[in-house]
């Protein structure tokens, strides 16, 4: 327990992914199983302890200090992990400290009841670091900037110590197939065995992503190459059934079945299908801020699910019955969709509709003027090469996004400050920055403007949480939240316009800057570039 301790504690404190990527890496190398798969399982979030709630901690900590002393400690430190690994009366002698294999096991055997006990008699024993580390493996909630897919690439680091040659991309394709503590898994990286089966059904493959185009580029590119569709207003999500097991997973890779199970029940096939989450009512879009309300929930009920119908809208096919078709053209795969989608009938899952053009500046005028309909609620347009592999990751040149607002940008969250008023114990006034790349190559974020409205009541107390619970600095009523290329909270930020600031380290100031919605699904690393402003002022 005390090297993973060591491993949170190292991770939490630092920026750098690279950085991050070796602790990971000799992490996994330096430990023996199953503690290494079980601490991979934590950092991806595949660890989930039913019989271990908050609720019990609180308990324990009342039980051994005077609530109300909690209580203010809790208020200042903002953290219920950190606050009680730090004023925890232990009872040093008391009991032996527990490697992490036999924490795992037994609060995936005890009861609720055993439970309790088990923390508490655990708590006595471990340090500061340890308690923490321990209190945030119960919870769930690590929040050390890892995302997943870093994880897998520590994993893929691995492998090359041992003289493997593995992309992360094939780690993915392996995922859902392998279970904690990935005994095979290590296995194959260290070159002792054979590639773990990729044949579990209802496994997850790595998503297709596209980049955002630059219109200088379309004088290089002939449109009769390319298919247009709207990019729709959702977020992407891959749909599978096979022999059973029915599947919805975010474009990372996580798998929010539970949050969407009217959605789940949709899925009367065999294959996988790629497309985009949206609210669904009599075949019309709904606006992003009714998605929202589902967005983020472990469960759905009944009332929630007849507000907010959710469906999907078809881009792609993937598998059909038992055939991959990733190795087909888009032309070939768009094809087998149009089939799939009409034979499914399902009035959840459509197609998104191609839109026909002949030039460039034709398809820029649908664009700018979408007609009536779904198309007004769309972010813009999607290119895609007709003849396009299925290939996982960002690749460059087969798909294109063309959003279609030049006054929305992603950024990432950094800073936050008390509001006043009846918001003066919220976190409600937000810095955000993008990301600007100097000319050693290193990526930073830059902060680029300031916003306290355009979000609802509920949508600030999820915010302000968010950083209560990421938080790594305090400069008097300032919070300095975790945002790092790896992790953070994107912000759609829309503004009336944009001007050069000698004020301002970005060079840009924005006009009348406010938070169009908050992006929970997107990843930090895919916020805006500065270019992407500095090219609005040009």
């Amino acid at each position: 327990m005390r090297a993973f301790a060591r491993l949170l504690d190292a991770l939490s404190l630092t920026a750098s992914r690279n950085a991050k990527l070796v602790l990971i890496r000799d992490y996994l190398a330096g430990r023996v199983d199953p503690d290494r798969g079980w601490a991979l399982a934590a950092l991806t979030g595949e660890l989930v302890f039913n019989a271990a709630k908050p609720a019990f901690i609180r308990k324990a900590i009342t039980s051994r200090m005077d609530p109300i002393l909690f209580g203010w400690s809790y208020d200042y430190v903002g953290d219920l992990a950190e606050t009680v690994a730090l004023v925890w009366p232990a009872q040093p002698g008391a009991n032996r400290e527990p490697p992490l294999s036999e924490v795992v096991d037994a609060l995936q055997s005890s009861t609720r009841a055993e439970v309790q006990a088990l923390i508490e008699s655990w708590l006595d024993a471990l340090d500061p670091d340890g308690r923490w580390a321990l209190l945030k493996l119960v919870t769930g909630g690590l929040r050390v900037g890892v995302s997943s897919r870093l994880a897998k690439q520590a994993c893929a680091n691995l492998a090359a110590l041992h003289g493997q040659t593995i992309e992360v991309a094939e780690i993915e394709e392996v995922w859902h197939a392998a279970a904690p503590p990935y005994g095979d898994l290590f296995a194959w990286l260290e070159g002792r065995s054979e590639r773990p089966s990729a044949a579990a059904p209802g496994r997850f493959r790595p998503v297709m992503l596209a980049q955002a185009i630059d219109e200088a580029d379309f004088s290089k590119l002939d449109p009769d190459d390319f298919a247009a569709e709207w990019k729709w207003d959702g977020i992407r999500v891959q749909a599978v059934s096979e022999a059973g097991a029915k599947r919805l997973y975010s474009r990372t890779g996580d798998d929010i079945s539970r949050a969407f199970p009217d959605v789940v029940e949709l899925l009367d096939f065999e294959g996988a299908l790629d497309g985009e989450l949206l609210v669904l009512r009599d075949g019309k879009v709904g606006a992003f801020a009714d998605l929202q309300q589902r967005l983020n929930r472990k469960t759905a009920d009944a009332k929630v699910m007849a507000a907010f119908p959710a469906g999907i809208r078809a881009y792609d096919l993937l598998v059909d019955g038992d055939e991959d078709l990733r190795a087909l053209t888009f032309r070939q795969r768009r094809a087998r969709l149009e089939t799939f989608v009409a034979k499914l009938n399902s009035p959840g899952i459509d197609l998104s509709p191609m839109q026909p053009f002949e030039t460039w500046e034709q398809l820029a005028g649908l664009r700018a003027d979408p007609p009536e309909g779904d198309a007004r609620a769309a972010e813009g347009l999607m290119l895609k090469r007709w003849d396009s592999p299925y290939l996982p990751g960002r690749p460059k040149g087969p798909w294109f996004k063309w959003k279609r607002d030049p006054h929305l940008v992603d950024a990432v969250l950094m800073y936050a400050q008390r509001g006043s008023g009846k918001r003066s114990s919220f976190y409600s006034d937000y810095t955000f920055g993008v990301w600007r790349t100097d000319e050693a190559g290193t990526r930073a974020l830059t902060p680029v403007g300031k916003a306290y409205f355009g979000f609802t009541d509920e949508e600030l107390k999820r915010l302000d949480k968010f950083v209560r619970d990421n938080t790594v600095e305090r400069f008097g009523p300032v919070r300095s939240v975790r945002a790092t290329h790896d992790f953070g909270l994107v912000l759609e930020v829309a503004f009336e316009g944009l001007q050069r600031s000698t004020r301002h380290k970005s060079g840009v100031a924005m006009r009348f800057p406010r938070i169009s919605r908050i992006r929970w699904d997107k990843p930090a690393s895919e916020a805006d570039e500065l270019g992407t402003l500095e090219g609005m002022l040009e």
